[in-house]
């Protein structure tokens, strides 16, 4: 069981678990958030994510596991921790006929610690919009403000449940870096997201999840140099290239399928020792080569290679 005492982490989970009738949702997880950090959970859709927040927030009464959340018991001081956090659903409903401000003076009104509102809309770039309804924003304006929403408590903690889903990359990239601007301030942020180049962008650490079940808990460039061959090396060329797979074996290579066969991928350990082989086996041929790419290895490789499947699979 967690041990009371001195706040050392900012979210201590063990053991957790969560059944639906006959299904595991959580099985068994344990992780812990560190202060000032952005953590991420990432998995496919259904890898237990959701349920895992809201089971921190104590929105979902987990069946087995100990839970604290800024040094206090989710299941006994629950009116406690949810005064010291800020959460934004995966799923939001607001007044779509009331006006911003509105909004967020009456959810303001649920704290006693409580930012103005116009010092919220200006954090996210909506200052303009103030007597706006919700109903007449944009996609990207709305998830701007579901995180305005999120931080009306001024929370030591912000939790984002999947917050790009549904934007378009411009949108997405635009929340990015609303997410860095509140981590530069000093918060800690959780998110959810089944974006690996998200992930990537954002998370000083991740939990990757698959199944309820957490298979890793590390920085990201920790993951990506645990791989066998954390690099990737494409070569585009101007007919197929035959490539003799005993030496690539020999190379610590692997191919990866592709439907154009023009264009082949590696997974290699040591670029500098196979880039020069594979020119020469362009040139035996003969091929001409159009381009080549040398690429570190991605969160999706690290997810295939622990989860034995791609993310979408």
């Amino acid at each position: 069981m967690l041990k009371s005492g001195p706040m050392d982490e900012i979210i201590e989970v063990e053991g957790l678990v969560k059944r639906y009738g006959p299904l595991k949702a959580i099985d068994n997880i344990s992780l812990t958030v560190h202060p000032g950090e952005i953590f991420g959970i990432i998995g496919p859709n259904g890898a237990g994510k959701t349920t895992t927040l809201e089971i921190i927030e104590g929105l979902r009464q987990a069946d087995k596991g100990h839970i604290r959340v800024l040094g206090l018991d989710v299941t006994t001081a629950s009116n406690e921790v949810n005064e010291r956090i800020g959460v934004q659903l995966q799923a939001s409903a607001y007044f779509d006929y009331l006006t911003l401000t509105e909004i967020l003076e009456l959810f303001g009104s649920f704290y006693k610690r409580r930012l103005s509102a116009k010092a919220l809309l200006d954090k996210v770039g909506l200052e303009t919009k103030a007597t706006t309804v919700l109903k007449n924003l944009s996609g990207g304006q709305k998830q701007r403000f579901t995180v305005a929403a999120s931080l009306v408590n001024d929370p030591d903690l912000i939790i984002l449940d999947e917050p790009t889903t549904g934007l378009d990359p411009a949108a997405r990239r635009s929340l990015w870096e609303l997410i860095r601007q509140f981590h530069a301030q000093g918060k800690t942020i959780v998110i959810t997201t089944h974006y690996m180049e998200e992930a990537q962008y954002l998370c000083d650490r991740v939990a990757i999840m698959d199944r309820g079940k957490i298979v890793a808990v590390a920085p990201i460039p920790h993951l990506i140099r645990a791989l066998d061959a954390p690099c990737q090396v494409t070569l585009t060329t101007s007919k197929p290239l035959y490539l003799p797979q005993e030496k690539l074996a020999q190379l610590n290579a692997a191919e990866i399928s592709n439907d154009d066969a023009n264009t082949v991928q590696f997974y290699v350990k040591d670029p500098h020792q196979f880039l020069p082989q594979l020119l020469a086996w362009a040139e035996e041929q003969p091929v001409r080569v159009n381009n080549i790419e040398v690429a570190p290895a991605t969160l999706e490789d690290v997810f295939l290679k622990l989860t034995g499947h791609r993310l979408g699979d």
